[in-house]
């Protein structure tokens, strides 16, 4: 299978402040020393693009030596923070802003969609855009008029379709917006998280299409999104942007992962400091791990994922009892429930202790959890707030499935028994 996209050593450095050069004659120089194939000759040293950061340069690369390729067929998931430069890749890619080194070589026709609208009139109606964006995308009036009423069914506009976009919501415009690029006959289909604004029926729809288009029609697909569930259940691989920066290629499970360490940081690790508070003549509180069932650092949980909580501590008292107590909080800091050890009080000398959640039982949310070490069973000795944090993702769905949240604070996965009796 032969590549349909390549990037190679592709890089994207903007000035803060301002737009464009100071004077015409160093945009001619530009102009000259890319018509030669010859860098920019006024590149600076420029310094990652972290956001979060304040520094003096007034130069900054959005991308940084980016290396990857794209085969016919694939649906390559982008993935990343805000910020990152999945925006910014994507925009390159199709044509709308050029690199400022290195090169991107396309064997076909790109449809873009990457925001709300673009590409649309306001003043035009519906069916007037439709014949606008296709044009746009390279489609001439017969191919467009030919897949019309298609691209309106789909969109479930036809109300409005003689109505000026400018009275569309914002789901109208994207629904019509995405009709339009998926159902032109481009080889490739860039995607940049348009999704978010539809309703539930929508996704399911354009993540339907979506499988269509890569798997039945064998065109080729660049998705970003926030919502890893669709990212695992529609791509076949993905990458992971970081501060402009390309942090890994690979599958998707394992792009998923990487990006969840970069995101979560040691979250999942909490080694509580050697200070009077955690320690004394008595106990010595060490450190609490989110496990997998293999007793490994937990990296990624999603709703079917078995989650292990094992806390480190050694206790030197003998003549008082001691016990653990855990409280989960939800993202709206409201407490779910705690769990505690008090039918059985730690042992003299170290302690491995553990509880395990089991899997289909946290619902899609972030969840804040509190520690306290209670001495017999009654005054709090230790107490640490929000010390640790589990963010629970969706697990893989089949296409055309909710991928929004279900409602209720904790997931069920009760025993159902069912009797058919034929009539």
């Amino acid at each position: 299978m032969s590549s349909v996209i390549k990037v190679e050593d592709l890089s994207k450095q903007y000035r803060l402040g301002l737009v464009g050069a100071s004077t015409i004659k160093e945009d001619a120089q530009r102009w000259w020393a890319r018509l030669r194939g010859k860098e920019d000759p006024f590149l600076e040293i420029g310094n990652e693009n972290d956001r979060t950061v304040s520094d003096a340069s007034k130069f900054v690369w959005s991308l940084k030596d980016i290396n990857f390729d794209v085969q016919q067929g694939d649906v390559l998931g982008v993935i990343g923070r805000n910020g990152a430069g999945k925006s910014t890749l994507l925009k390159i890619l199709s044509k709308v802003t050029a690199p400022t080194t290195g090169s991107v070589k396309v064997k076909g026709r790109i449809a873009s969609l990457l925001e709300v609208g673009t590409g649309f009139h306001p003043e035009l109606t519906g069916k007037e855009n439709i014949y606008l964006n296709g044009a746009i995308l390279g489609m001439r009036k017969h191919e467009i008029t030919r897949k019309l009423d298609e691209i309106i069914a789909f969109a479930g506009v036809e109300k409005y379709i003689d109505t000026p976009v400018k009275r569309y919501s914002s789901g109208m415009y994207v629904r019509l917006a995405f009709a339009v690029a998926a159902h032109l006959e481009n080889e490739i289909l860039i995607i940049d998280e348009v999704l978010a604004v539809g309703d539930a029926e929508f996704q399911k729809k354009c993540l339907g299409k979506m499988e269509d288009v890569s798997k039945g029609q064998g065109r080729t697909v660049l998705f970003v999104s926030h919502n890893l569930t669709a990212v695992k259940s529609l791509c076949n691989k993905s990458i992971v942007l970081e501060n402009g920066l390309l942090k890994f290629s690979g599958s998707v499970n394992q792009s998923i992962n990487e990006y969840n360490i970069n995101l979560n940081s040691l979250e999942y690790l909490y080694v509580f400091d050697k200070t009077n508070k955690y320690s004394n003549e008595k106990f010595e509180i060490r450190k609490v791990s989110v496990l997998n069932k293999h007793g490994n650092l937990q990296t990624i949980i999603d709703e079917s994922t078995e989650v292990i909580i094992e806390t480190n501590c050694l206790i030197l008292d003998d003549l008082n009892s001691y016990h653990l107590s855990f409280v989960f909080k939800n993202s709206e800091n409201q407490i779910l429930f705690t769990t505690h050890n008090s039918h059985r009080p730690l042992n003299i000398g170290e302690n491995l202790v553990t509880f395990t959640i089991p899997a289909n039982f946290l619902n899609v949310d972030i969840y804040y959890i509190s520690f306290y070490l209670i001495q017999n069973k009654q005054h709090s000795m230790l107490f640490e707030e929000d010390f640790m944090k589990l963010n629970v993702l969706q697990s893989a769905k089949s296409y055309g499935d909710w991928m929004g949240k279900e409602p209720g604070f904790i997931k069920t996965d009760f025993d159902w028994k069912m009797n058919n009796f034929n009539l």
